[in-house]
């Protein structure tokens, strides 16, 4: 038996859920922009009172590894790693792009039988670039993460396969992919992380609390500073 915290924070979302092997008890889910660090403790507490738990009652703490914002993995992780020193409990990550694309497949949004079909969910990564990776109905990665200039030539390899592209990166792909299927308005979520987080933790793929880093894919680079002065 697993219950597994999960918390992903990997886009504007804030997402946290309960899991008991796999199957979702409770969730709290938010897009209100750069609240991350005002929302996910208190979402962790209602989220463990709704399933009536305690924290120290886990056995697992699961993390949206990334990519994606760099401030909200930074405290997603650092509040899934401190969780996981105080109890003792293990760390388990899941990249974001991965439980994503399960989440959706699980929404009802596409007929799963459909054939030739490539599902490319897509992260913001600013201006016209994306972090995207490319799977099937059933899962299965196609191609690696990337973080991806989004220009004509982009996807070319799945020509003649109908595209399916969704999350807050897929709006820069409509006038280069006009024969895709597009939804802007979807979001990593924490029910989606546990369910896989659970066949990990029954695989013992956990990670090291005091070296794991979120997966960031390009390094941070600071805006200009808008105050007079810090230029």
């Amino acid at each position: 038996m697993s219950l597994i915290l999960s918390i992903e924070t990997s886009t504007n979302a804030c997402a946290v859920a309960i899991s008991k092997d796999g199957h979702c008890l409770t969730k709290e889910f938010s897009t209100m922009p750069n609240s991350h660090a005002a929302q996910l403790n208190p979402f962790i507490q209602k989220a463990c009172e709704k399933a009536a738990i305690s924290l120290a009652e886990l056995d697992a703490v699961a993390v949206g590894s990334g990519p994606g914002s760099y401030t909200g993995l930074r405290i997603g992780v650092s509040t899934a790693k401190a969780i996981c020193f105080a109890l003792d409990k293990a760390l388990i990550a899941v990249e974001s792009l991965h439980a994503m694309n399960l989440a959706f497949i699980r929404s009802g949004k596409i007929d799963t039988s459909l054939q030739d079909v490539v599902l490319c969910p897509m992260i913001d990564a600013r201006r016209m670039e994306v972090y995207t990776a490319a799977f099937t109905l059933q899962n299965e990665r196609l191609s690696p993460t990337t973080a991806e200039i989004i220009n004509a030539e982009s996807f070319s390899q799945y020509t003649g396969k109908q595209m399916v592209i969704f999350g807050d990166g897929a709006e820069k792909c409509k006038k280069m992919l006009p024969n895709a299927i597009f939804y802007p308005d979807f979001y990593p979520c924490a029910e989606s992380l546990g369910i896989m987080a659970a066949e990990k933790f029954l695989n013992n793929q956990t990670e090291d609390i005091a070296y794991f880093e979120p997966f960031y894919l390009k390094d941070f680079v600071a805006g200009t500073p808008k105050v007079k002065g810090l230029e």
